[in-house]
């Protein structure tokens, strides 16, 4: 481990053990691992990673943490939080983000105080301060603190930290939710969350490296990784067969590469619910 990144995860090391016990929301990506991981080492069974098991969630990203967290020896609870049955979420706002996160830390927080543990944390870093990211004040209003930032780490310090610890999804790309894969003001259900799943699945099983399936009605706009777009051209045939029959009617590959948060490009121009009334 270089010196840069030993000085950083002795940092997280020293934030996370001011705490007495931690609740960490903990999705599977390498940034709330790294927090869970290294609460774990300083905490032991005093830190809980928790993971929201909502439709927006890939089975997949389900299934790593809790492979990670049974590898890792850690504490680990799976929770359903209510985002779904949230008309201001469903509705698709550019703050969509607020209302899931809402939810998530509603149901952490009262965790928290029913198992009088001290404090939750989340998985941000400095890099994502600087992005259309209504989550961070849903975390505000609940004091959830967020130790990577206040130790100093941007993406990249994550990943090499998590390089030379040697957890198994150091590499692991960026994955957001399910429900960032949709234009801002297009209706989300449960069943088009699990159309636009099925229809990533068929690029994880071809073996691209990073992707997303942006929902365009009855289009599914696929982004892919710049290099690998000459591949996804010769296997045209499967692409469009294996993603028609997940329920789109047309497959079209973004020249532009794989973006991600390439939604809020639009955010002038897209519809901005912010708020349903009954």
């Amino acid at each position: 481990m270089n010196e840069d990144a030993a000085q950083k995860l002795q940092a997280l090391r020293d934030n996370l053990g001011q705490y007495e016990s931690a609740i960490i929301a903990f999705s599977g990506g390498i940034d709330s691992s790294l927090v869970a991981y290294v609460a774990g080492q300083v905490l032991g069974r005093r830190a809980t990673a928790v993971t929201s098991a909502s439709p927006s969630l890939k089975r997949a990203d389900l299934a790593l943490a809790e492979k990670l967290a049974e590898d890792w020896g850690i504490s680990h609870k799976v929770i359903v939080t209510d985002e779904l049955s949230k008309p201001e979420y469903l509705a698709n706002p550019v703050n969509r983000c607020f209302h899931c996160k809402t939810s998530l830390y509603t149901y952490l927080d009262e965790m928290a105080k029913d198992e009088h543990v001290e404090v939750v944390l989340n998985g941000t870093n400095l890099d994502d301060l600087g992005d259309h990211r209504p989550g961070l004040i849903a975390a505000e209003n609940f004091e959830v603190r967020s130790p990577l930032v206040e130790s100093g780490f941007h993406k990249q310090d994550v990943r090499d930290v998590a390089h030379a610890l040697n957890l198994e999804n150091a590499d692991k790309p960026q994955a957001a939710c399910l429900s960032s894969r949709f234009p801002y003001g297009t209706h989300i259900t449960q069943e088009l969350l699990g159309q636009v799943e099925a229809a990533e699945e068929v690029l994880q099983d071809l073996g691209f490296s990073q992707f997303r399936v942006r929902h365009h009605g009855e289009v599914a706009r696929l982004e892919i990784p710049q290099h690998e777009l000459q591949r996804a051209v010769e296997l045209n045939d499967e692409l469009q067969r294996r993603i028609a029959a997940t329920g789109y009617a047309y497959v079209a590959l973004d020249l532009g590469g794989f973006r991600s948060g390439s939604l809020n490009e639009t955010l002038q121009t897209d519809v901005q619910v912010v708020q349903i009334h009954d």
